[in-house]
């Protein structure tokens, strides 16, 4: 099997030194080329044709967000943005990229290592398995048109995703109104950015969208967001839930994992749920929206062809666990459909 090829690009020349011969150490990745800026990054692509690229946002002259906007559309490849905490990370999800890691702050090599490891070469492989086809401007969506929904078919909607999940979340929630029971989510993301993603998804839906927090309660018209390094479980209370945010080790790969949001759902409102798993690699959430589906809940999975990475959605889907597989763009209105 061939070595998936990488581009590097960053302007610190030291920094993308540290990264290239990282990457090199990791099997099954070789990378090809470095750059400074999108100049010599272009002259890289022509030559070299790499399979993923790494790329800074803060660059001198063009900057990886233009960047990113002129050079996908002629040379389609998985971009992974290797950058500091910044609105600007989900600018270029919008524009195409297809993951992002934050760029570790400390100069400790060891550190520096595991991040590489344990972050960097993981989302560069996974990022490695996306199609071409599948790399594309994202567009806002329009809201979904409904007519009168049953408030007391359901209590709430719980959402999982992972890679490609920035952008279908945000098209999902968008064309939601504000009808709806209150919606919990788990999209993996580092600890740090979910309250930068949920304040622009608040920014930009109808509902009001913020980061969790333990003892939030679960409302109508309101979306929660898992923080990045807590797992995010419902609880109820005599009128009603709230969510309990906790520090604990990795479940299904992950903290926050879709797994342990999902089966306390599962537990705690039974059929009075709905279950929604969107693009993602692995099989965080499968069990968990199994053991929703058993418990009575509704159950939805975004299908394969337009999911960014079809590995979530396809082992819950292979377990039984989805109820009605469908396109992205046709989920909001099945929703709608589900609760009128």
């Amino acid at each position: 099997m061939q070595n998936v090829k990488v581009l590097v690009v960053d302007d610190s020349k030291l920094f993308r030194r540290i990264l290239a011969d990282g990457l090199n150490e990791q099997t099954g990745l070789e990378v090809v080329a470095e750059a400074k800026d999108a100049v010599s990054a272009r002259e890289a692509i022509t030559r070299y044709r790499p399979d993923v690229m790494t790329l800074d946002i803060e660059m001198p002259g063009m900057n990886g967000l233009e960047f990113l906007k002129q050079i996908l559309p002629q040379y389609p490849m998985p971009v992974v943005v290797v950058s500091s905490q910044s609105q600007r990370v989900f600018d270029a999800m919008q524009a195409g990229a297809v993951d992002f890691v934050s760029k570790p702050v400390t100069t400790d090599v060891d550190g520096i290592a595991r991040f590489i490891k344990q972050e960097l070469s993981v989302k560069v492989k996974i990022a490695s398995t996306v199609k071409k086809s599948k790399l594309k401007i994202r567009t806002h969506v329009r809201p979904v048109s409904h007519g009168t929904i049953s408030k007391a078919k359901l209590d709430l909607i719980a959402i999982g995703a992972s890679t490609g999940g920035t952008e279908a979340t945000r098209e999902l929630i968008e064309a939601f109104g504000v009808d709806l029971p209150g919606i919990v989510i788990v999209q993996h993301m580092p600890v740090g950015f979910t309250s930068m993603y949920a304040g622009r998804l608040n920014d930009v839906c109808r509902l009001s969208v913020k980061e969790a927090k333990t003892g939030d309660l679960v409302r109508p018209g309101q979306v929660l967001i898992a923080p990045g390094d807590k797992h995010m479980r419902l609880v109820k209370m005599a009128n009603g839930y709230q969510v309990d945010c906790r520090a604990e080790a990795k479940v299904s790969g992950h903290c926050p994992s879709v797994d342990v949001l999902f089966h306390s759902v599962a537990k705690t409102a039974g059929n009075k749920a709905m279950g929604i798993i969107l693009t993602g690699m692995g099989r965080d959430g499968a069990d968990g929206l199994l053991a929703m589906k058993r418990a009575g809940a509704i159950t939805i999975g975004q299908d394969e062809r337009s999911c960014i990475v079809y590995g979530m959605p396809k082992a819950a889907f292979d377990l039984g666990a989805v109820d009605y597989q469908l396109p992205l763009q046709n989920i909001a209105d099945k929703v709608y459909s589900l609760l009128k």
